[in-house]
């Protein structure tokens, strides 16, 4: 019996598969109520209330959940009636269409949750096209499709009182998770088979992993604060900041430089000494991913016991290669620091689950921040939605671009008489994305989809032609679409297709529908692509120059507040983690800009290749930044904090104004080496602060150089653009 309830409970641990009992237990409501009811007409509309108020879902705190709930179901009720009562009036109609369409998206600049309840708003009102003949009352269909939005809040909600933390833990696990992901990226730096092009698709391979760890953090941030903000000192949440804190704080050791890794493995190729780096860090990714389980199970985590054999070893290996006297004592010292760095990163992991770590850390009220991002009032409104009404920002492209799309695709049904022709509407809906790689992606992996939906679906209507059996199949394609969303599109898109063709044949309609759903969805693709091609097109606002200014800005603000703790003393204050994140998060952003602009059909190849090396250089210099984070402590030695300062202004003018810098990487490597054979602890900590400052002005001409040349190479084109 307690082997039982022990499964059990590792079952309910399980999220996907406490979700996917939510989504049965809602599509089951939605097909067997109306069947024992006699009234089949009614599951199409519920069915439909449940997809979309599943893609409105946002996890936050029970008072705000409650309040997000009410907004979804006024916003679907007003959204579903007007297409009602304007439907017969085809310029009032397409008027209405355009202006909320823009509206609404719009929206999704006041925060996440307006963006998702928006977006909900935008595919019930598509919803309400499909079906406006169904019933002969106005406020018919749009009450049931609410009823079905409120029969899955409820369920949802039921849910969120049963797991409260839930959320919570899952964004923990899974930042955990990419953490490893990236410690693994990192070791691939470590590789003694290193070339120049292996090390440049490491470096892109390591920033790409970066940027989805930033956004995951990000997530974590947002979920954590909103949980923060309704906390009565319970104990899951404020451990789960904990937990939080001390992932950011790998990342910063985890993401460090404290050598040139090409150089490295130059110099190093015939000893262990890499190899032993790699292992650790190897080690320290399962760990973070083994953490990652222990968080999604409730289970303790126990750290790796094998990694004090490989420190002690790292350790012997450096101890020999100096007694040796075989390398220059410049590499021997920095690969001292990154193994003072990587047993910090061990000692976080260590103590992560330590009572006493958790006690110890929340007296620390001043370093348990979160920045609150959150509508401070009508003004912010105002000022974000200002902000937007521009060409150069995204979301108004998007808007812009989506609403003229999903004119065109009225006017094109009205003057058609196409059948089924708001599936065209919907179809495009779905596939619209920001920009245009992603939008291409999707379309193609529609189409694909809608092939796939249709054939099962002709399978299922064929071979099972009860209704009670169709019905059971509907709940089965409704549950799987949810489960298949985020991570296969293609199959997602099938599965809706089939439980579509489903829906219909509850009037009859099952196989006339299909070959309609094809070709809706081919015209609907269509004109999603020619939307995102020709109005706004994506790479005419692409602004290389100020992506690439506002990232090494940021650079330099978060270079500058190390050096203040170097002078004041260290702490991990919210001003510093914000100043850290704002840094990642253009880094970040530059990241994926390039990886999109290389897939777009203007981009030169000789400024691809720039770019991807910008990349890497940009993605190096954080991370030297990040390892003077890493040792940053109150240093008395006035001439380092002197030649700090100097280093501060000197990377700020070459970054960000083209200025010659005064100190010499030459002059600041003969200082290096003069201050090698001190031992004591704080001329240790010089020679750190003088190697990352030497690594740094080892890349600063560069990086400042293919900042110029990409910035004047897209001013160029800018200019051709504002002539045309």
């Amino acid at each position: 019996m307690n082997s039982w309830l022990i499964k059990l409970r590792k079952t309910t641990y399980k999220t996907s598969i406490m979700y996917n009992v939510r989504m049965v237990i809602a599509f089951a409501g939605t097909a067997f109520i109306p069947y024992l009811l006699d009234y089949q007409l009614m599951t199409i509309p519920l069915t439909l209330g449940v997809v979309a108020a599943g893609l409105s879902d946002i996890d936050d705190r029970f008072s705000v959940r409650i309040m997000n709930l009410i907004y979804t179901y006024m916003g679907f009720f007003i959204a579903a009636a007007s297409v009602q009562l304007l439907f017969p009036y085809p310029f009032l109609f397409a008027t209405g269409l355009i202006l909320s369409c823009i509206a609404l998206i719009l929206l999704g600049s006041l925060g996440r949750r307006y963006a998702t309840i928006s977006y909900g708003c935008l595919v019930i009102s598509v919803y309400a096209m499909l079906g406006v003949d169904l019933f002969e009352d106005w406020y018919t269909q749009p009450a049931l499709l609410v009823v079905g939005a409120a029969w899955y809040g409820l369920i949802s909600t039921l849910s969120f009182l049963i797991f409260p933390a839930r959320q919570v833990q899952d964004q923990l696990a899974n930042s955990y998770s990419s953490l490893g992901d990236f410690l693994f990226a990192k070791s691939n730096l470590f590789d003694v088979d290193m070339t120049s092009d292996s090390y440049q698709q490491s470096m892109i391979s390591l920033s790409l992993e970066n940027g989805k760890l930033i956004a995951i953090f990000n997530t974590m941030r947002s979920t954590l604060l909103t949980r923060l903000k309704g906390d009565r000192g319970q104990s899951d949440t404020r451990r789960s900041l904990q937990y939080y804190f001390v992932a950011q704080d790998i990342h910063e050791r985890a993401d460090s430089a404290h050598i040139d890794y090409q150089k490295l493995a130059k110099i190093f190729e015939h000893s262990d000494i890499l190899f032993r780096f790699q292992r650790v860090l190897s080690l320290q990714a399962k760990a973070c991913q083994d953490l990652s389980d222990s968080i999604l199970h409730r289970s303790t985590y126990t750290h790796n016991p094998r990694f004090e054999h490989a420190f002690n070893n790292l350790a012997k290996s450096l101890q020999k290669m100096r007694h040796d006297q075989q390398h220059d004592l410049l590499w021997i010292n920095a690969l001292f620091a990154l193994m003072q760095n990587l047993k910090a990163i061990d000692a976080q992991l260590r103590n992560v689950e330590t009572e006493r770590y958790i006690k110890l850390d929340k007296n620390k009220h001043i370093e348990n921040q979160l920045k609150d991002d959150d509508l401070k009032g009508w003004e912010d409104i105002v000022s974000r939605i200002k902000q937007n009404l521009t060409p150069e920002s995204v979301l108004f492209r998007h808007a812009i671009r989506v609403s003229i799309v999903l004119l065109i695709g009225y006017i094109f049904v009205q003057l058609t008489n196409i059948e089924y022709g708001y599936w065209v509407l919907l179809t495009a809906l779905f596939v619209s994305q920001p920009n245009f790689n992603a939008t291409k992606r999707r379309l193609r992996l529609r189409i694909f989809g809608t092939i796939g939906g249709i054939i099962l679906g002709f399978a299922i209507l064929y071979f099972v032609p009860s209704i009670e059996g169709q019905l059971l199949l509907l709940i089965f394609c409704g549950v799987l679409f949810f489960e298949l969303r985020s991570k296969q599109y293609a199959q997602a898109t099938a599965f809706i297709t089939t439980l579509a063709l489903i829906n219909f044949n509850l009037d009859g309609l099952g196989f006339e529908a299909a070959f309609p759903r094809l070709l809706d969805t081919i015209i609907g693709c269509a004109l999603a692509w020619l939307g995102v091609t020709f109005i706004f097109p994506d790479w005419k606002f692409r602004r290389l120059s100020h992506t690439i200014s506002r990232a090494l800005d940021a650079q330099c603000h978060y270079l500058a507040e190390v050096v203040d703790q170097y002078q004041h003393g260290r702490n991990n204050s919210l001003n510093y983690r914000i100043v850290r994140r704002t840094a990642h998060n253009r880094d970040a952003d530059l990241a994926s800009l390039i990886s999109t602009l290389a897939t777009e059909p203007d981009f030169d190849a000789i400024q691809k290749t720039q770019a991807f090396e910008f990349l890497c250089l940009n993605h190096t210099f954080i991370s030297y930044i990040a390892a003077l984070g890493a040792h940053r402590e109150q240093l008395h030695d006035q001439a380092t904090l002197d030649l700090l300062k100097q280093a501060m202004t000197d990377i700020r003018g070459a970054l960000l104004y083209d200025e010659v810098p005064e100190l010499s990487l030459h002059n600041m490597q003969q200082t290096l080496r003069e201050r090698q054979n001190f031992s004591d602890e704080e001329s240790t900590q010089v020679l750190i602060i003088l190697q990352q400052l030497s690594l740094m002005f080892s890349i600063l001409k560069q990086l400042s150089t293919l900042k110029q040349s990409l910035s004047h190479d897209r001013d160029e084109q800018a200019t051709e653009l504002a002539s045309l």
